[in-house]
């Protein structure tokens, strides 16, 4: 007698001699996830009258393989022997039940990961407190917690502190919280995923502009960070960290390499517009290389003006040659704020002598950084509040101190009271310009205009020592700026392409810098390539199907009156339609930044330095959660300085009991 199980085998044998039509096929395909196909050469069995009764076989493909018949999962690669004579069901019952690439499961998981919480608002009219409840999902409170770990710098382990730990479970008990293993693997799942979200975001965008700017570790590792910068379809400034990596030599071929390699890496070495870098000699290099490259992925005037020189750094050059010809004075007021600050007894003394000379400042005494100027700046700026203060206290003085280390007197007082005022305005143009959530190319050449006349004005002073200083100050400023060739032709444009400003500007600005001859020659010139470059765009983008929608080669834009307070951007993204050639150089333009650094480091001189944390991990690591965190940060949140504001401190500390004794006082 014939088994079941050769009945079973024949079976096959009719199936396989049978190939399923294409419409067969084609109604098969159709029971499967958007993402999912039928694999090539699979010989597929699709019965419509299965006696199949079980509830989970739908969740399956059935096909024969080697003439057994075997089950596919509809929601992932994974198969089973099926024949029901030679295997069980209990594999193929037990995946279906917990394959996650089932939308059914997927529910279910998140239906396991809630936690019902009650919670409590307090009515401020009566003072009772209200009873509710909310659903928390767990696979949230996990997601929460590596975006904490990322966006607030914090190590690994600080999910294995005691007090982490006993904060959770507090808050949240049912929340199983991971090692730091596994918040290591999330991280960087999330980086992986952030990626792909950014990779898809610059295939829409027109062009990219970079800046590079240079890290050290602890461990004087040396690293490039590569930031790109573009306004995307709907006229947001957008500014994300593509690559942070290990760099072998700061010469400039090997940093235009690596700047390559990325760029080719995102799929974008055919969109770079410009490179904003510092003035070292190895960027000029650098940028040569990838002049070279543009010109043979395509670019923007033959790639002539890729090259952008930071602005913040020429200022901070500038600025610098100042600070240095005052060094005494600052010395001595930087000595006696750190007599005071040293010693709880003297600053509560010094307070008392605040309210006896009946001065109104909420300013307190602050310590300067000496590779920030602008840290200096501030501390020279609120001492100055507290002259008088600092001349009713006993400074150390003696012939055992240098110099600049005695108390600082009435003729130091006045030099650093004219130097705050100098300072002052550098201190506000830097941070104008170093902004990168805004717009601020076509700042440039009115700020570099109001540097100018800061100068000029300063080269008349009366006080031999700033006048002499602001004749070197503008040497160097003409090194860089004194010619309409020494700066990047775009930055010119970006002012054109304000929608507050007329070609009549730019003559101006440059004929006030420059005398009536050479700045409207220099304000030609500028004219001549503004209209060079239109017509390299008409050519790029104008089309038969396009209309001209208002273009015109006069480079000057229709700004009705209740338009005058919008920005540049807001503008473009509710009139670019009116200017189809000229909004394809605003997008391109505009997004050019004039400064290699965020405000927050544009003062520095002594360069970005990884925390200890981040100077132990592994380089891919450090890149990870670097880039992952400047993409999840949102524009309207300010980066949070780790520092304590010390006048909340001391507001706070008012009831404290503990007694200070100095001897010293």
């Amino acid at each position: 007698m014939e088994s079941s199980q050769s009945k079973r085998s024949a079976s096959f044998s009719e199936q396989t001699s049978q190939p399923l039509s294409e419409k067969d096929m084609e109604e098969l395909q159709s029971t499967l996830p958007p993402d999912k196909k039928l694999k090539a050469g699979r010989e597929y069995i699709w019965n419509r009258k299965s006696k199949r009764k079980a509830e989970y076989w739908k969740y399956y493909l059935e096909y024969v393989e080697n003439g057994k018949l075997r089950a596919e999962c509809k929601f992932c690669p994974k198969t089973f022997a099926a024949d029901g004579n030679l295997n069980g069901s209990k594999n193929v019952k037990n995946h279906a039940e917990s394959c996650l690439g089932n939308p059914i499961n997927i529910e279910k998981e998140k239906g396991k990961e809630k936690q019902t919480k009650l919670y409590f608002d307090q009515e401020h009219e009566s003072g009772e407190l209200k009873c509710g409840s909310r659903i928390i999902n767990l696979n949230d409170v996990r997601e929460a917690l590596v975006h904490m770990i990322i966006v607030d710098e914090l190590p690994f382990k600080h999910v294995e502190k005691p007090g982490f730990r006993h904060f959770v479970q507090v808050a949240c008990p049912r929340f199983h919280i991971p090692s730091r293993v596994t918040i290591a693997r999330d991280c960087l799942k999330l980086y992986y995923s952030e990626k792909e979200k950014l990779r898809e975001m610059f295939k829409t965008c027109q062009r990219i502009s970079v800046t590079i700017d240079t890290w050290t570790s602890i461990q004087r590792i040396n690293y490039m960070c590569l930031t790109a910068h573009f306004i995307d379809n709907d006229w947001k400034l957008n500014k994300k960290i593509i690559n942070f990596c290990p760099i072998s030599s700061h010469k400039g071929e090997a940093i235009g390499k690596a700047v390559e390699a990325c760029l080719e890496y995102w799929g974008i070495d055919d969109k770079l517009f410009t490179v904003t870098v510092d003035n070292a000699s190895s960027n000029d290099v650098a940028c040569a290389h990838l002049s070279r490259m543009v010109r043979r992925t395509g670019c923007i005037n033959d790639g002539k003006n890729l090259h952008v020189r930071c602005i913040a750094h020429i200022i901070n050059l500038i600025v610098w040659d100042g600070i240095k010809e005052h060094g005494v004075c600052i010395d001595r007021v930087r000595n006696a704020v750190k007599y005071v600050k040293n010693s709880p007894a003297r600053i509560l003394r010094f307070k008392d002598l605040v309210q006896k000379a009946n001065i109104d400042s909420k300013s307190s005494l602050s310590f300067d950084v000496p590779t920030r100027w602008n840290s200096t700046y501030i501390m020279l700026e609120t001492a100055l509040k507290f002259r008088r203060v600092f001349s009713g206290l006993s400074l150390p003085d003696g012939e055992d101190l240098n110099d600049n280390e005695r108390p600082p007197k009435p003729e130091d007082w006045e030099k650093v009271e004219r130097l705050v005022l100098f300072l002052e305005g550098f201190y506000l143009l830097t941070k104008r310009i170093s902004g990168s959530h805004y717009v601020t190319a076509n700042k440039g050449l009115g700020e570099i205009a109001s540097m100018y006349d800061m100068l000029n004005n300063w080269e008349q002073s009366e006080d031999l020592n700033f006048q002499a200083m602001a004749i070197a100050m503008k040497k160097k400023f003409d090194k860089y700026w004194g010619d309409v060739d020494k700066m990047n032709k775009f930055i010119y444009v970006a002012l054109l392409l304000d929608p507050h400003s007329k070609m009549i500007i730019v003559e101006l600005t440059l004929t006030d810098m420059h005398g009536p001859e050479k700045g409207t020659k220099l304000a030609n010139d500028v004219k001549e390539f503004a209209y060079s470059l239109f017509e390299e765009y008409r050519k790029m983008y104008a089309t038969s199907n396009i209309p001209d929608c208002g273009d015109n080669m006069s480079m000057d834009i229709d700004n009705r009156p209740e338009e005058e307070e919008q920005d540049a951007l807001t503008w473009w993204g509710k009139n670019g339609q009116r200017y189809v050639i000229l909004n394809r150089m605003a997008r391109d333009i505009l997004a050019i930044p004039l400064s290699t650094v965020a405000s927050e480091s544009a003062f520095s001189t002594g360069g970005r330095t990884l925390d200890p944390f981040r100077s132990s991990l592994t380089p891919k690591m450090v890149q990870a959660l670097l880039c992952t965190q400047d993409w999840l940060r949102a524009k309207e949140v300010p980066i949070v300085d780790v520092e304590e504001t010390l006048k909340e401190l001391e507001e706070i500390e008012k009831d404290d009991e503990v007694v200070f004794v100095d001897s010293l006082v």
